[in-house]
């Protein structure tokens, strides 16, 4: 069974920084892209970043210059380096891969139990 696990979220305080990390696990053949996205209370789930398994970025225009998204294929793990933090960057924050399991037939859309990161004045 394919399962992504994130860890880092936290409290920190603006202008601070923060490492979200997700790894991949189960019987996995291949990963597609891997991304991360958020949801603060009362908004609708938004797009922060995505990278390709060739290395290929997409930031929100929001977070861009101050997130940076890497991966590890060798890990099945993506990281989410967050930079000059801000209060409106608070949210739950969810890690989201298309993976190819080994016993399936295509890729599937799989998604993370979420981390809190809490921005504070």
């Amino acid at each position: 069974q394919v399962q992504l696990v994130e860890s880092g979220g936290g409290l920190v305080g603006t202008g601070g920084s923060l490492r979200l990390s997700c790894a991949a696990s189960g019987s996995i053949f291949r990963i597609n892209a891997m991304g991360w996205y958020r949801q603060a209370p009362g908004k609708q789930r938004e797009l922060v970043a995505t990278i390709t398994s060739g290395g290929t970025t997409n930031y929100a225009g929001s977070v861009k210059g101050r997130f940076t998204i890497s991966r590890d294929n060798a890990q099945n793990t993506t990281y989410l380096q967050m930079n000059s933090l801000k209060l409106e960057d608070t949210a739950v924050y969810y890690c989201n891969a298309v993976i190819w399991g080994a016993t399936m037939s295509r890729f599937l859309n799989y998604w993370g139990q979420g981390t809190q990161v809490t921005v504070s004045s």
